[in-house]
C-alpha cells in the first residue's frame, strides 16, 4: 500500500507564498507575519504625562518548506501549532520568562518556532532527525531569519527512536532550562517515542519544564462508530502511564488555556491543545 502524501491545511487558511526562487526544486518560500512587540509590556507616559501606548511592529519570518510530501516527512512542512507555540514563547519572553535561559526544541521541522525562541533565549537547541533533509533546511532558513536570532543558536540531529545520546547531545540537553516541541503526534510509534524521549530528558538533572503542542486530528472509526483523535488518545495514554510510573522524579502535568494574545496569522482552532510538563 503507497505511503499517503499530506498537506498542512494552513496553506489553504491564508496566501503566505512568495515569488521567491527557493534553492531546491518543489519547495516553496513563504513569509509568515506576526506582531512583534518591541518590550514587554509596561505603562509609559510622555512628558505630558498621557499614556504612550507602544503599537506592536510587523515583522516576517522567511521560511523553505515543502508543500506536501510523505507522512515520514511532514517535518518539512509548517503546521499551525508552530504558530500557537510561537505565539506562546513570545507571551513568555514578553514577561522575561525566557531571558537567560537554554531552549530546546524537538521535531523542529522547518526551525520556525526555534526562531521565535532566539529572540528571547540565551541559546537555543534546534534539532529533528536526520532524515530527508531536513537539518540542511533548517540551517538554511537560520540564514533566512539570521535577523531574528538574537542568541546563541545551534543545530543538532536528535532521533525519538534513537535511546543513545551523543555525549554533545547529552551534555547540552543537562543544561536545557526550557523544552518546547508542537505537532510531533502523528503516528503510535512516534508517539511512544517521543513519549520516551521526552521522560529521558525530564529525568536529566536540573528540573526542567516542557511545552508541547498538538492538534488533535480526528477520524471517523467503525469499532468507535464515532470521531476519535486516536494519536491524540495515544499520547494521553501513555503520558498518564509515565507519570503514574516515573519513579525517578514526580511530574506535574496540566493543560494550558489558550488565553494569551496572537501573534502570528492562523486560525487558533478549537483542536489545538497546549500541555505543561515539568519535574521536581
Amino acid at each position: 500500500m503507497p505511503e499517503l502524501t499530506v498537506t498542512s491545511e494552513i496553506y489553504e487558511e491564508y496566501d503566505y507564498q512568495t515569488k521567491i526562487k527557493p534553492s531546491q526544486d518543489g519547495n516553496v518560500i513563504s513569509e509568515f507575519p506576526f506582531l512583534l512587540p518591541k518590550s514587554r509590556n509596561k505603562h509609559k507616559f510622555d512628558k505630558d504625562d498621557d499614556l504612550d501606548v507602544e503599537r506592536p511592529h510587523k515583522a516576517v519570518i522567511k521560511i523553505e518548506h515543502s508543500s506536501k510530501t510523505k507522512i515520514a516527512l511532514v517535518g518539512l512542512q509548517v503546521w499551525r501549532g508552530a504558530f500557537l507555540l510561537g505565539d506562546l514563547l513570545i507571551h513568555l519572553g514578553l514577561n522575561g520568562e525566557l531571558e537567560g535561559k537554554s531552549v530546546l526544541e524537538l521535531g523542529a521541522g522547518t526551525g520556525l518556532t526555534s526562531f521565535v525562541a532566539a529572540l528571547y533565549a540565551k541559546k537555543v537547541i534546534c534539532t529533528d532527525i536526520d532524515l530527508g533533509g531536513i537539518l540542511e533546511l533548517i540551517k538554511l532558513n537560520a540564514k533566512y531569519n539570521s535577523h531574528l536570532i538574537k542568541s546563541q543558536f545551534q543545530i543538532m540531529p536528535l532521533d525519538f527512536t534513537q535511546t543513545e545520546w551523543s555525549r554533545q547531545l547529552s551534555d547540552e540537553i543537562s543544561n536545557v532550562d526550557i523544552v518546547v516541541a508542537a505537532d510531533v503526534i502523528y503516528d503510535d510509534d512516534i508517539t511512544a517515542a517521543f513519549v520516551s524521549t521526552v521522560q529521558k530528558i525530564l529525568n536529566t538533572r536540573p528540573p526542567k519544564v516542557l511545552y508541547v503542542v498538538m492538534e488533535k486530528r480526528y477520524v471517523f472509526t467503525v469499532e468507535h462508530m464515532d470521531s476519535v483523535a486516536p494519536c491524540y488518545e495515544t499520547f494521553l495514554t501513555l503520558l498518564d502511564k509515565v507519570k503514574s510510573e516515573n519513579g525517578h522524579s514526580p511530574w506535574t502535568v496540566e493543560q494550558l488555556p489558550l488565553d494569551f494574545p496572537k501573534y502570528f496569522t492562523y486560525d487558533r482552532v478549537k483542536e489545538l491543545v497546549l500541555w505543561k510538563i515539568f519535574s521536581k
